[in-house]
C-alpha cells in the first residue's frame, strides 16, 4: 500500500487535532470527514481542503479510497461505529476510552479480528516525545527497579457537553483522563520492546464531585492507585477542577534514581502579560498575568507521532503499539476503580464486571438523573 486514505469521523475538538496530526504524515491523506451536523461538517471540510464530507459515516465507509478511519466520537457511539467500520473493511483508530463496558469491547475486538482489520487504540501519551525519553531512561536501567510511577492530568473541565452526561460518557474524569494514566503505567512497564505489559493485580480509588455538581453527577477529581504483579504501583491524579490550564506530568521512582517529566511547563514560554493574549495552552481561561505559553502543542502531546505509527501499521501490516486489547485492559481497571470508590476498599483484578457503565459501580445513576 502506498499512501493511506484516511476518513475522519467527528468534526469537533479532537478531530481538528487528528487532522493537524495527519498534515505531518506524508504517507497519509485525509480524504473525507463525516459528522451529523451539515453546516459544521461542511465548514470543517472546506476550511481544511478535505474533498468530501458526509453526515452519515456509513456512506463514507463505503468509499474505496478510504483505508483507515479515525473515530472522534462520544463514548456511547464507539461500539456501533467500530462495528460498522469493520463490516466495511476499514482499519480503525479509536479514541479513548475504548467503550462503555467490557461486552462492547469484546464485540469491537472480535468484529475487527473477523474482518481482518486493525483496531488501534489512540493513547497519545505513549508517543509524547518527553514520555518516550522517560521510558528509555527506565528501560536502560538509569533509574533502577521502579517501585512507583505517578501521572497527573488536570484542567477545569472538558469542551463538549456530552462529557458531563454520564449516560453518554460512562463516567467523569476517571473515564476521561484516568484512561491516559492507566495505559501510561502499563506502557512504561512493558520493557524495551513495549510488548510485555505487566498484569495489574489491584486497584484502589477515591473520587468525588467537588466543583462541578451543577453540571454533572460524575466525578470531577480522582486519585487512583494501581498495583502491578511486579510490585510497582501507579498513582494517577485526575481532575476537571483545576484552574489555570492543562497540567500533564509524570514521575518515575526507582531503586537507582528518580525522573520528573512535565509536558506543559517543560515545553513552554514563561510569559507575563498585563493585557493578555490569544492562546496560552489548552483549557487556559485567562492569559493576563503569568502564564505558560506552549508551542508545537500537538507534537509535544505525541499526536503526529501516533498517527504516523498507525499509518505505518496499515501500510506494512504491523501490530500497533497500542491495540484494542490494551483498551479493554484499561477499561477493566477503570471499572475496578469505580467499584473501589463505591465500596471504599481495594478491588482485586481481574474484574469481570457486567456493568453497563463504570460509574454505575460508584453510584446508581439511573436514580440520580432525570429521564433522557
Amino acid at each position: 500500500m502506498n499512501q493511506v486514505g484516511v476518513g475522519l469521523v467527528g468534526s469537533q475538538f479532537i478531530s481538528a487535532i487528528h487532522f493537524e496530526a495527519f498534515r505531518t504524515v506524508a504517507d497519509a491523506e485525509v480524504r473525507a470527514v463525516a459528522s451529523p451536523t451539515p453546516d459544521h461538517v461542511r465548514k470543517f471540510a472546506a476550511d481544511r481542503g478535505i474533498r468530501r464530507w458526509f453526515c452519515d459515516y456509513r456512506e463514507m465507509f463505503d468509499l474505496p479510497e478510504i483505508d483507515m478511519v479515525v473515530l472522534g466520537l462520544p463514548n456511547d457511539l464507539h461500539c456501533e461505529a467500530v462495528l460498522a467500520a469493520a463490516a466495511a473493511g476499514k482499519h480503525v483508530v479509536i479514541e479513548k476510552p475504548l467503550a462503555l463496558n467490557l461486552a462492547e469491547c469484546d464485540r469491537m475486538i472480535e468484529a475487527c479480528r473477523r474482518a481482518g482489520v486493525k483496531l488501534m487504540y489512540a493513547e497519545e501519551l505513549c508517543f509524547a516525545p518527553k514520555y518516550v525519553r522517560l521510558k528509555q531512561l527506565l528501560d536502560e536501567g538509569a533509574l533502577g527497579r521502579p517501585y512507583l510511577l505517578k501521572q497527573a492530568e488536570k484542567h477545569d473541565g472538558p469542551h463538549a457537553a456530552w462529557f458531563w452526561d454520564v449516560r453518554r460518557s460512562g463516567g467523569g474524569v476517571t473515564m476521561d483522563m484516568g484512561c491516559h494514566a492507566v495505559e501510561f503505567f502499563r506502557w512504561m512497564l512493558s520493557g524495551p520492546d513495549c510488548r510485555q505489559r505487566p498484569r495489574a493485580v489491584s486497584v484502589q480509588a477515591q473520587m468525588g464531585t467537588y466543583v462541578h455538581g451543577d453540571r454533572t453527577i460524575g466525578d470531577d477529581d480522582a486519585v487512583i492507585i494501581v498495583e502491578f504483579e511486579n510490585g510497582c504501583r501507579g498513582l494517577a491524579e485526575e481532575s476537571w477542577a483545576k484552574l489555570g490550564g492543562m497540567d500533564d506530568r509524570a514521575e518515575v521512582y526507582g531503586s537507582g534514581g528518580v525522573a520528573y517529566a512535565d509536558l506543559i511547563r517543560g515545553n513552554s514560554i514563561h510569559t507575563y502579560s498585563q493585557r493578555g493574549y490569544g492562546y496560552a495552552v489548552e483549557k487556559a481561561g485567562l492569559t493576563a498575568g503569568w502564564s505558560f505559553t506552549v508551542f508545537e502543542e500537538a507534537w509535544n502531546y505525541g499526536f503526529p507521532q501516533e498517527m504516523a505509527h498507525f499509518v505505518a501499521c496499515v501500510q506494512h501490516d504491523q501490530t500497533p503499539l497500542v491495540t484494542g486489547e490494551d483498551g479493554r485492559a484499561v477499561l477493566e481497571i477503570l471499572l475496578a476503580a469505580y467499584a473501589s470508590a463505591g465500596q471504599g476498599r481495594k478491588i482485586a483484578l481481574p474484574f469481570p464486571s457486567d456493568a453497563q457503565r463504570p460509574i454505575d459501580l460508584w453510584k446508581n445513576c439511573d436514580d440520580c438523573l432525570p429521564s433522557a
